[in-house]
């Protein structure tokens, strides 16, 4: 499941790099898309370093960052996707909406509460 979910991230983070491609530089968007890509890249990078966490304290506190950092990636490409809605950003808005619940369900786990 590790490798799945790590590939996954990989794959999502190589889409909204994608789509940074095709917002024009001269675009208001264009400063929102930064942040989606820091915020995008990070879910990734957070997750990995969890898989090297010191703790269990550690692990969770890791998983929670990259549970932030999906929800943030989630508006942002909402945002996006109102703001230019020739992109058609359904597919990916969707994906960050099953990655937020998929980490969301594992810091419930991980804290021991989820019922």
């Amino acid at each position: 499941m590790r490798n799945e979910i790590s590939e996954r991230l990989v794959d999502f983070a190589s889409e909204v790099i994608r789509l940074m491609e095709k917002i024009p530089a001269k675009t208001t968007v264009k400063k929102l898309s930064d942040q989606l890509l820091r915020s995008a890249t990070s879910v990734g990078a957070n997750y990995e370093e969890a898989q090297g966490a010191e703790s269990k304290a550690d692990f969770v506190h890791k998983f929670q960052i990259a549970l932030k950092e999906i929800r943030e990636t989630h508006y942002l490409l909402r945002i996006v996707g109102k703001s230019m809605p020739s992109l058609e950003l359904h597919p990916l808005i969707d994906e960050a909406r099953q990655i937020r619940a998929i980490l969301s369900k594992s810091v419930a786990t991980a804290k021991g509460t989820d019922k």
